[in-house]
């Protein structure tokens, strides 16, 4: 045995985080070890707008939620029919394509959640 064998692969740069149960990249995870998982949050959600290395394109990024992976999809899936746009999660941040920094905090505050906006 090498001593890269003695090492369980925990990112990549290819395919990015891996999972622990199936060692596939958390997008295409077939052993459903991080459906149920919670994603940590530091109690603040964090939204901020980013069009940097995105072709110039504007999208606002939603980080920090504590919830595990299918109330995040539930929660992608209300707001993109709110602000009637796109989205995608991936790593736990939430991206809706758009501006709508002001639109997502009104709704994650009635909510319940303590949202900020972040980064300017």
């Amino acid at each position: 045995m090498t001593k890269r064998d003695e090492y369980r692969e925990v990112y990549s740069t290819d395919k990015g985080a891996i999972c622990s149960g199936c060692s596939e990249p958390i997008s295409s995870c077939k052993c459903g070890a991080l459906r149920n998982q919670l994603i940590k949050g530091d109690g603040d959600i964090k939204v901020r707008r980013e069009n940097k290395g995105r072709a110039g394109k504007t999208v606002t990024t939603i980080s920090g939620v504590a919830m595990n992976t299918p109330q995040l999809k539930q929660l992608l899936s209300d707001l993109k029919r709110l602000v009637g746009g796109g989205g995608a999660e991936k790593d736990g941040v939430l991206e809706l394509q758009g501006d709508h920094c002001e639109t997502v905090i009104k709704e994650l505050s009635r909510r319940g959640l303590r949202a900020k906006k972040a980064g300017g």
